[in-house]
């Protein structure tokens, strides 16, 4: 099962504890019962805001938040100085 899969299988896990149908949760999320379903078979092709708005109705967007700040890990913490080279130098006054 590749990671899009397991993610999506996950979601249906979470949707199904929290009592909300396909139909229900579509709605809430105010995407298609069909693109819910591409969402939970791991489908890559889905658009990014529909994955995150079935994330935000279960709840799922600060976890998922979490997990994506480098800071939040041992690695992103000893290079943090790296995210400030990245960004353009201040021009004087």
């Amino acid at each position: 099962m590749s990671g899009a899969e397991q993610i999506g299988e996950h979601m249906r896990q979470w949707r199904i504890m929290l009592g909300l149908s396909q139909e229900l949760a579509a709605e809430r999320a105010d995407i298609s019962v069909p693109t819910l379903r591409r969402i939970e078979r791991g489908d890559p092709g889905v658009k990014l805001g529909s994955f995150l708005a079935l994330a935000r109705i279960l709840n799922l967007d600060e976890r998922l938040e979490e997990a994506t700040d480098p800071l939040n890990t041992d690695l992103g913490r000893m290079r943090a100085h790296a995210l400030g080279r990245q960004r353009a130098k201040r021009s004087t006054p």
